[in-house]
């Protein structure tokens, strides 16, 4: 039984890892191939050759098309056969690539792991600061052999930045700062409020100023495999509140979670800021800093990884400082019996 949820749209790439030559993914235990059209729409199609399964993504581009490196069958972008292996055989309309509905948002790809006639892009997750005026926003990729509910956690749990970051973004004030968590329909949010402390080394580089501030982070989980996270800092003398804290230096830590099997994800990472937006160096080395913190985190959540599987007699347990993570798989688990329910109602249909 899958940990995802169906019917969904799940990131499958950023924007800039689809070119014209076939890219292969395995999304929510589908194996994908995704490329460029000429006029740079993205094609999504079963990476497997309806003859002998070979991957299609092995396959040569002609066009827009692709053909089998098999045994030749030509294959359209719209999942149909153009020409058989031998071309004096007439074409079988009958053979198919399953394709997949794709759409592009927030310099992200996302695919639509269900039914297409489901897929309104409508639907995509919010994630404003990537795609707003008057912000910058970059990222990164990488492959962590874990569940992806593993990286909810971690991110639903800031504490863990004291330990596990300590070299870099980690500091004291987490761990005695109060946390706040509530849901809001299918989401979940965590608020942590730091008043009057001294600003970490980044943030008193963005804000160019010394003296004691408000931090805050305030963690949203976005169905159904998404967390985005406001943080910043404000002079004490800003005012700034929960409510309105646009005063100081503002960013959102955007983590997209791609399920790749029930222990390896896909995991889309990066950061919108509304300081220095125009200044492309410090975007650049900003994006190399977070990748080498994000890094600190894989190795911690592929050995939890690994423990979870050699202790199976074990289970997780949770703290008060788990509730974000506890109620997020919550929503998870609710969500995914109920599209689970509703495609067994329609098969019986």
């Amino acid at each position: 039984m899958s940990n995802w949820i169906e019917n969904r749209w799940y990131v499958v790439a950023w924007d800039s890892e689809v070119d014209r030559a076939p890219l292969a993914r395995t999304i929510c235990g589908r194996p994908i191939m995704l490329y460029r059209r000429l006029d740079r729409s993205v094609v999504a199609l079963h990476d497997a050759c309806p003859h002998r399964l070979l991957p299609l993504s092995m396959g040569i581009k002609e066009g827009d098309n692709i053909r089998c490196r098999y045994h030749g069958l030509l294959v359209g972008s719209d999942g149909k056969a153009l020409e058989m292996p031998l071309k004096s055989d007439p074409v079988n309309p009958s053979i198919c690539v399953e394709t997949y509905a794709v759409h592009e948002r927030h310099r992200l790809v996302w695919v639509w792991i269900g039914a297409n006639s489901e897929a309104d892009p409508a639907l995509i997750p919010d994630l404003w600061p990537c795609s707003s005026e008057g912000w910058a926003f970059d990222g990164g990729y990488y492959r962590v052999e874990c569940d992806y509910r593993l990286l909810i956690d971690n991110l639903m749990d800031l504490t863990h930045e004291t330990y596990v970051h300590e070299g870099s973004i980690g500091q004291v004030e987490l761990m005695e700062a109060p946390i706040d968590t509530h849901v809001e329909g299918d989401e979940v949010v965590v608020t942590r409020w730091m008043t009057g402390i001294d600003a970490p080394p980044f943030w008193r580089g963005a804000l160019k100023k010394d003296g004691l501030v408000d931090r805050w982070q305030i963690c949203r989980f976005l169905p159904p495999s998404n967390v985005i996270i406001d943080v910043g800092v404000a002079p004490v003398s800003a005012g700034a509140t929960v409510e309105d804290h646009d005063q100081g230096v503002r960013g959102f830590v955007v983590d997209c979670m791609t399920p790749e099997s029930a222990s390896a994800t896909h995991y889309f990472w990066g950061m919108a800021r509304n300081f220095d937006v125009a200044d492309q160096g410090f975007t650049a080395r900003f994006k190399s800093a977070q990748g080498g913190v994000f890094l600190e985190d894989v190795e911690i959540l592929e050995a939890q990884q690994r423990s979870i599987a050699a202790n199976p007699h074990l289970k997780l347990r949770a703290y008060n400082i788990d509730q974000g993570g506890v109620k997020a798989r919550l929503v998870i688990e609710r969500l995914r019996k109920s599209a689970a329910a509703s495609e067994a109602q329609g098969h019986a249909v």
